[in-house]
């Protein structure tokens, strides 16, 4: 174990590490998010990695989701993703549910920690509801174009800071898929660690019409 985590053992020490294997998270959504999130946390020695989509893989899926490859059409998601963490670490255990947020939410399971991989407000807003219900906190994440969203939230209200309507999405490539993942997937080692982490703050990045990257922050309301 220690060769396997030795450059995090050098970030942070052996007791963090020992204590990363006590954490269970839940990401929600396996796809273009989920899957760069999955590729990245399944490997930093949590103890338990709770997969949930109810959704197969289709041809237009696979550019961006890092998790699959051509002749895996038809494939669940969230199985997919589970071989994938057994195959790269053997220090984490993988659980996958092929089934929706709210049928997963009936469960109970005890976590530490969900991370939002989904693409609509309205599956977000039932993961505040189901993490205020429940005092676990959650990892916000979107992405859209060349622009993406993450933020870290305990006590504000998402409900409050987004209005929940119908809306159609614009394109997206891979490289800003995998960047805002890998912000979430940052947070959350943060916090897991018990290392400092800004909450209750959106973080909006985007790159304006010259091309410049711009990170703005905002503070979210709470409840």
């Amino acid at each position: 174990m220690t060769n396997y985590f030795l450059r995090q053992i050098q970030l942070w020490g052996e007791e963090t590490q020992m204590r990363l294997k006590s954490k269970k998270v839940a990401v929600i959504g396996a796809g273009g998010l989920g899957s760069s999130l999955i590729y990245a946390l399944g490997s930093c020695g949590l103890g338990e990695l709770h997969i949930v989509d109810f959704d197969n893989v289709a041809l237009h899926n696979i550019h961006r989701q890092i998790s699959f490859t051509m002749g895996d059409e038809g494939e669940s998601k969230a199985q997919l993703n589970a071989q994938v963490v057994q195959k790269r670490s053997p220090y984490t255990k993988p659980y996958s549910y092929e089934e929706d947020f709210a049928t997963w939410s009936k469960r109970k399971l005890d976590v530490d920690l969900i991370i939002d991989a989904t693409d609509n407000l309205e599956t977000r807003s039932e993961i505040d509801n189901y993490a205020k219900e429940n005092n676990i906190p959650w990892i916000y994440g979107s992405v859209e174009a060349f622009h993406g969203q993450v933020a870290f939230i305990e006590n504000s209200s998402f409900n409050a800071a987004f209005k929940i309507a119908p809306t159609n999405p614009e394109g997206v490539a891979t490289p800003i898929v995998m960047h805002i993942a890998s912000l979430q997937a940052n947070l959350a080692l943060r916090y897991l660690a018990n290392l400092p982490v800004k909450k209750e703050l959106l973080y909006y990045l985007f790159f304006n019409n010259d091309g410049e990257l711009i990170t703005q922050k905002f503070s979210l309301p709470t409840t």
